[in-house]
């Protein structure tokens, strides 16, 4: 598949959190100087502005705080998966830190499998890695803790 909006792998915020993704493993960006964790990657700490940064890895378990189902008008490459989810789950380490991603029935299912109805806030999810194209995205799978 091709066509998809996806992330400079290379830029300077995001790259160690790609890479991360890469090699299996969800990355949080943590401040070196106060230790606040902070999602999405951003160049400067929020609470203390420091800009030192060091990365450590998640559980990859997280429960689900919202979804959305997008339909048509979508660009031609999500136009042909609508309707599927987007969820936005919250990380066990810490519930301000925000993943957006999809729910998927296995590691290898597809964005679209899934019927919206039967999606629940709260549920407990843990991360699997999908490749699109070059990059290992951050997808969601139900879990049963």
């Amino acid at each position: 598949m091709t066509g998809f909006l996806l992330p400079d792998l290379g830029s300077e915020d995001g790259a160690e959190f790609w890479a991360g993704c890469a090699r299996g493993e969800l990355l949080v960006q943590h401040c070196g100087a106060c230790g606040a964790p902070r999602f999405p990657p951003r160049p400067m700490c929020p609470r203390c502005r420091s800009i030192e940064v060091r990365w450590e890895p998640a559980s990859g378990r997280g429960t689900i705080w919202s979804f959305v189902v997008p339909h048509p008008p979508l660009l031609p490459a999500y136009a042909e998966l609508a309707p599927y989810n987007v969820v936005v789950v919250t990380l066990d380490e810490d519930p301000t830190l925000r993943v957006v991603g999809n729910l998927l029935v296995s590691a290898d299912g597809g964005i679209d499998e899934i019927d919206p109805t039967t999606i629940e806030i709260g549920a407990p999810v843990r991360v699997v890695f999908q490749a699109v194209e070059d990059v290992m995205l951050p997808r969601w799978v139900l879990s049963s803790s």
